[in-house]
This record gives structure tokens, C-alpha cells and sequence, in this order.
């Protein structure tokens, strides 16, 4: 999953980009309003976490933008303010739900979850698909019951396409919910990794759809 981060504190932006890298999301991070929406408008993201306080465009004016353009990206906002004011400007602006700094990054890692199920229209914390279960929390992977092991980005790729289930994914749009600006991209990595999802979970999961993409059911 992709995810773009917008935050000009240095210290507080450290923290947050690490903690979401280590719950395996490939994370872009930005450090000021013009850039958020250059980003945001640009490349297709999963989710964003903007602060309100930034420099050259606040994050209000970001979202009120991006939204202008038609973009629904999920948007987790960040503030050092907390009255019922702000809360209430922020979500008429468009945000999806709004943290008050300080904050604890288990909250932030279990708010995004739940953005992301409301967004495909779940409310089990659980993707399920036949005998195929997925559980984004414990990052664990089952097949009929016993745990199945992958790596870090086939477990993205899985839970991408189990995210947009009945949906045609783009190779595309694969890797950019593996990989952040600062990684290298592998030419076949996509290709590599439906190979061993079909591999260890069945050859029948995952459809390809010549010239199209992938997709699960």
C-alpha cells in the first residue's frame, strides 16, 4: 500500500515516515503544501497524512484543492490544534479523520486501517476471499486455516488485489503500491511476485488479464 506523507517537522516526520514503513507501507514524504499537491495529483496513492501547519500552501488548501480535482485519496489529518473548530473545518474540507498532535503511532497505524476498509466498503478488519485469509493487523497470510509465508511486497500485492477484489489491477498500479520514489524499481518484480503468490496459495487466485493486469475474483 501507498501512502503519502506530509509533514514539515523534521523530527516529528522522521518518526511517523519510519513507523509506517515498518507496517510495510511505501511511503513518499513531502514538506510543504505545494509539493503535498504536485504529489498527491501526480501518482496514486492508498492513503495521505497531512498536517495542517505547513509552509507555501496550509493543508487545508491542499485538500480543498485536490479534492476540487477529483481526487477521493483517503486523507488522515494532522494538527497541533485541538478545538471542535478545527476538527470541524478540516472535515468539512474533505478529510476523512483527524489525529491531535501528540499521538500515539499505534492509533495512526489503526486509524489508516480502518479509512482503508471503509473505503472498499468493509467493516470486517479481515480480507477474506475462499479459503484465502488476510489479516492487514498481524500482517499474516492463512490458506484453510495454516499460516502462509511471504514476503513484504507479495503480502502488499495480496492484500492490493484483495482491496480491490473484482477489480482489474494495471502492473502499474502494482508497483507504485510497492514502491516509494526512493526505491528502485525492478523491471519484473510484479510478474516475480504473482508467481509466488500463485505458488503458495493456489494457481487459480489470481487472474491475468492479457494486456490489462491482475485481478482476484
Amino acid at each position: 500500500m501507498r501512502l503519502l506523507l506530509v509533514e514539515d517537522d523534521k523530527l516529528l516526520g522522521e518518526g511517523i515516515y519510519t513507523g509506517l514503513c515498518q507496517e510495510g507501507y511505501a511511503v513518499d514524504w513531502v514538506r510543504d503544501g505545494e509539493a503535498a499537491e504536485a504529489a498527491c495529483l501526480s501518482e496514486e496513492y492508498d492513503c495521505m497524512v497531512l498536517d495542517i501547519g505547513l509552509p507555501r500552501q496550509n493543508g487545508l488548501q491542499v485538500l480543498e484543492r485536490v479534492r476540487a480535482r477529483g481526487k477521493d485519496t483517503p486523507v488522515l489529518m494532522l494538527t497541533a490544534r485541538d478545538t471542535i473548530a478545527d476538527r470541524v473545518t478540516g472535515l468539512d474540507h474533505g478529510a476523512d479523520d483527524y489525529m491531535v498532535k501528540p499521538f500515539d503511532l499505534e492509533e495512526l497505524h489503526a486509524r489508516l486501517r480502518a479509512m482503508l476498509r471503509r473505503r472498499a466498503g468493509r467493516t470486517s478488519p479481515l480480507l477474506i476471499y475462499g479459503d484465502i485469509e488476510l489479516d492487514p493487523v498481524a500482517h499474516c497470510v492463512k490458506k484453510a486455516g495454516e499460516r502462509v509465508e511471504l514476503s513484504p511486497k507479495g503480502f502488499s500485492i495480496l492484500q492490493t488485489l484483495l482491496e480491490n477484489k473484482g477489480r482489474v489491477m494495471s502492473r502499474t498500479r502494482l508497483e507504485e503500491s510497492l514502491y516509494s520514489w526512493k526505491d528502485e524499481i525492478e523491471s519484473n518484480a510484479v510478474e516475480v511476485h504473482i508467481h509466488h503468490l500463485r505458488k503458495k496459495l493456489g494457481s487459480d487466485l489470481i487472474r491475468t488479464i492479457r494486456g490489462v493486469g491482475y485481478s482476484i475474483g
